[in-house]
């Protein structure tokens, strides 16, 4: 690609992060990757990413200046946030320090060394309880934990910053980001891991006992939550469609991202069970605190404005991508 612009994507040795640098990538872009590594995997950017990783953080300031002074960067998407809901009820001032006042700091270099196009990864966990689903980008906001807040926080700041300084940005807002890389190159690893689809194929790999079913009396066809799960590679796509909106001269805007597909915990054991041939033993217990029955996102708008469509909303393509990473992870055929 002749215009090969420079993007720098911050958390971008993480799930989420990664499969959007292989986006990118895949796209003609060149990507810089600024990660801390608490979470993220050195070893995925070297081996599969291959491309230049600064390790430090988004609260750096000096740092920053000068990865804007020595790179030529057209633009920023942000993923560098902590994201466990529970962590962030007991405690709040990491998630604060890093989702927020990192972003800020951010944020504040960017508009020193005029780069004004910025990609956020947001979480439709600003809405808090749904009034109505599917939810629309108009839905109230009222987050409920810490996390949610951080990006409802983080999304005033970016409405402020357009107004003041010309900054330019996209937030996309999303549910339970899963699969793999179907390619096998990239999937997840978090280390606890808190999401459901990897406990389960961990279960079903024997490295825990049993998956934990967090309420059976939800007022939903099995009892179970339903949640909307979209996979990675589509959720990547559409952070690629969004920075080229903006480079294209599109003005800051807001969008839910979702297979528009709801799955219950059930559902998701049940299809696990097929796509690995493996039984996965279950152990049912009482509700979590502040688990809404039903979070299931329209992602019309971004379908709209950008021609985003998602090709893996299967959930069926979604278990057998992850099942297959995590295979390869674990060293298990």
């Amino acid at each position: 690609m002749s215009n090969q612009l420079t993007i720098l994507v911050t958390g971008g040795a993480g799930y989420i992060g990664s499969h959007a640098v292989l986006a990118l990538q895949r796209a003609g872009y060149k990507v810089i990757i600024l990660d801390n590594l608490s979470y993220g995997h050195r070893d995925l950017v070297e081996q599969a990413l291959k491309t230049e990783l600064i390790v430090g953080d988004t609260n750096d300031r000096a740092l920053l200046d000068q990865i804007f002074a020595t790179h030529n960067i057209a633009a920023v998407m942000h993923f560098a946030a902590y994201i466990a809901v529970g962590e962030s009820v007991s405690d709040p001032a990491k998630y604060y320090r890093n989702n927020v006042a990192g972003t800020l700091t951010l944020l504040e270099a960017m508009v020193a060394a005029s780069v004004k196009t910025f990609v956020f990864s947001s979480t439709c966990a600003l809405y808090g309880v749904p009034k109505f689903t599917p939810l629309t980008e108009d839905h109230p906001q009222d987050p409920i934990s810490p996390y949610a807040t951080t990006k409802w926080m983080v999304e005033r700041i970016l409405a402020d910053f357009d107004a003041a300084y010309g900054l330019k940005s996209v937030a996309f807002r999303y549910f339970n980001a899963s699969g793999a890389d179907p390619d096998g190159l990239l999937g997840e690893d978090h280390h606890p891991e808190t999401h459901l689809i990897p406990l389960v194929l961990l279960t079903a790999l024997g490295k825990q006992d049993s998956i934990a079913i967090l309420g059976t009396d939800y007022p939903t066809p099995d009892g179970t939550c339903i949640r909307d799960y979209i996979h990675v590679a589509d959720l990547a796509q559409a952070h690629v469609l969004g920075l080229k909106y903006l480079l294209q001269g599109g003005n800051s805007n807001m969008f839910n991202l979702g297979n528009g597909n709801g799955f219950s915990v059930r559902d998701v054991i049940e299809t696990a069970q097929q796509v690995t041939g493996r039984k996965i033993p279950v152990v049912e217990r009482d509700r979590r605190a502040g688990d809404p029955p039903i979070l299931v996102g329209s992602s019309d708008k971004a379908k709209e404005i950008l021609g985003w469509k998602p090709q893996y909303a299967d959930l069926q393509q979604i278990l057998a991508h992850a099942w297959q990473w995590h295979q390869q992870r674990h060293g298990v055929k």
